[in-house]
């Protein structure tokens, strides 16, 4: 009887490495190559460059492979349980990188029924870093940016978010990633807050931090990123600049902006009532999402509205009128905001709000609500968490301990322990 083989692979990048890996493969049976889907190549790499059914016409017609299914997660386990394969064919290097804890399943779970893992080694010659060099420089382009926050929404129940406030700090964004229970988790977009912007060139969170300033920023991160960006847009100001930014924003990739309806000096929502903070009219904030939603050229670029009626204590029923109206006027999205430690009011608002809208995606900032769990947001329908403070608010205590650990010793040594390493840190960033 003819022996049954698995592989799987996301065939995004295909070298030649993948085709003697199939090549090999073969030669122990019929091979059935499962593809990862783009959900869970968007989960722990990057949106794949060709969409699924693109990468199994590719792989269906390559010789020697009989078969292909999708694969719907990164752990092997539910496709070796359906086919029980003789064989496990992977190169060899998934021994100590992210996925050695997947191999470790696949051996455990190939045991049931004597089945053997079969490793080739690594194909020489291949180039991966330069492979994924010219993909993240194709990434980064304006317009295969601007759409992919669209995309993730449509592959993903949560999109997790990160605030980056300058290049270092988005580059924390861009690659922090963790196993956990045989997944790799990390950050799917960026959040470019106002807040960690004005607090990084030291100024006060009142729009005093000016677009071009702003823009400045976005450059900098977008020159060493590829993952989309949420802009935080403030109160969006006067309608006829909110148009002309917004223009300006879609051209050079951004993907989303998010403005609050407020009026007037701006003050943070975590101060709530303590401070005056002018709720706009319904009227005029749905004007200035309409006229700016008839200013973009593309279907990409997002404008979600921020509601601060929870936050002013104006009730539930302003918040979810205000919701309604924004969708009307053509908001993409709707952000809901609470100063409250407990959720319950968010998830009243997330409830009511998808019965009305449940194809209309919906943002939660959780700093004050911060006990709740992202499946759990995603149960309520909520489709973006924002992490929108937290690099900048952890990098300020670290640095000052470091000030004081040296001003109190009259050296550095002390403060060594706390530092990346001299050699790390001239290192961290290529110099090509």
């Amino acid at each position: 009887m003819t022996k049954k083989v698995y592989t799987a692979i996301s065939a995004d990048i295909l070298h030649h490495g993948h085709i003697n890996l199939i090549k090999q493969a073969s030669q122990y049976g019929d091979l059935t190559v499962g593809i990862l889907t783009d959900e869970v190549i968007a989960t722990y790499k990057r949106l794949p460059v060709l969409d699924f059914d693109e990468r199994s016409f590719i792989i269906e017609n390559i010789s020697g492979v009989k078969e292909v299914i999708s694969q719907d997660t990164l752990d092997y386990t539910d496709n070796l349980l359906k086919l029980k394969p003789d064989y496990v064919v992977h190169g060899d290097d998934w021994t100590s990188n992210d996925l050695k804890n997947i191999r470790l399943n696949v051996i455990e779970t190939l045991k049931q029924w004597g089945g053997q893992l079969i490793e080739i080694p690594y194909t020489q010659g291949v180039s991966v870093d330069k492979l994924n060099e010219t993909v993240k420089s194709a990434s980064s382009m304006p317009e295969v940016r601007r759409n992919k926050l669209k995309k993730l929404l449509n592959l993903k129940p949560i999109v997790k978010t990160m605030e980056a406030h300058n290049g270092l700090s988005a580059l924390v964004v861009e690659n922090a990633k963790v196993v956990k229970d045989n997944e790799i988790e990390s950050f799917d977009a960026m959040w470019l807050s106002s807040l960690t912007d004005s607090t990084a060139k030291g100024k006060p969170d009142i729009e005093l931090v000016d677009m071009t300033s702003r823009l400045r920023t976005i450059d900098e991160i977008m020159e060493v990123t590829t993952k989309p960006i949420i802009l935080d847009g403030d109160t969006g100001g006067e309608i006829e600049h909110f148009v002309f930014n917004v223009k300006t924003l879609e051209r050079i990739g951004v993907s989303a902006v998010i403005i609050e309806d407020k009026i007037g000096l701006k003050k943070n929502s975590l101060f709530g009532t303590e401070v005056e903070q002018t709720q706009d009219t319904i009227e005029h904030f749905s004007q200035k999402i309409s006229q700016a939603k008839k200013a973009l050229t593309t279907k990409d670029f997002m404008i979600i509205a921020r509601i601060e009626s929870l936050i002013l204590n104006k009730g539930m029923e302003d918040a979810l009128t205000r919701a309604y109206a924004y969708v009307n006027a053509g908001a993409d999205g709707i952000m809901i905001h609470s100063r409250q430690k407990e959720p319950d009011e968010i998830f009243e608002f997330c409830e009511k709000f998808t019965k009305e809208y449940p194809n209309v995606p919906l943002v939660v900032v959780p700093t004050s609500f911060n006990k709740v769990y992202e499946d759990e947001f995603a149960r309520r329908g909520v489709n973006i968490v924002i992490y929108a403070n937290h690099l900048i608010r952890s990098a300020y205590p670290a640095m000052m301990q470091t000030a004081k650990t040296i001003l109190k010793n009259n050296r550095c040594y002390e403060a060594d322990e706390a530092c990346l390493p001299i050699k790390e840190i001239l290192t961290l960033i290529p110099d090509k």
